[in-house]
């Protein structure tokens, strides 16, 4: 079954700590998917792959397209969400891991949001 978007949202977020999207990408691959199966207790798969110099995160076997597009401008992470629906549990649940990876990947300092829209 396949939910089409609905729209795009983005936000910007700096990570005061300059990394590189293979780290990003070897980091979502380890831990993105035992962390969902822990937190929702779903054996949903998704696929984090590297696409033209960005990493897409895929549920190919529920949803059509992406979930969530993630690009690095020096320390700005930049994250395009497919909005399927407006409560979708999962995308919210994933975008509550990659909050706690990506504060993780800032050390002490943190994360700041400059844009969401």
């Amino acid at each position: 079954m396949y939910f089409k978007y609905k729209s795009i949202a983005m936000k910007i977020i700096t990570l005061h700590k300059p990394i590189k999207i293979q780290e990003l990408h070897d980091l979502l691959l380890q831990k993105l998917n035992p962390l969902f199966h822990e937190r929702r207790q779903s054996d949903i798969d998704f696929t984090v792959e590297q696409k033209n110099g960005s990493i897409e995160i895929n549920g190919p076997k529920v949803y059509e397209g992406f979930l969530f597009n993630l690009t690095i401008n020096g320390t700005e992470l930049w994250i395009t969400r497919s909005e399927h629906y407006v409560d979708d549990v999962n995308s919210l649940t994933i975008e509550s891991i990659l909050n706690d990876l990506f504060n993780d990947l800032s050390g002490e300092n943190g994360t700041d949001l400059v844009q969401e829209g």
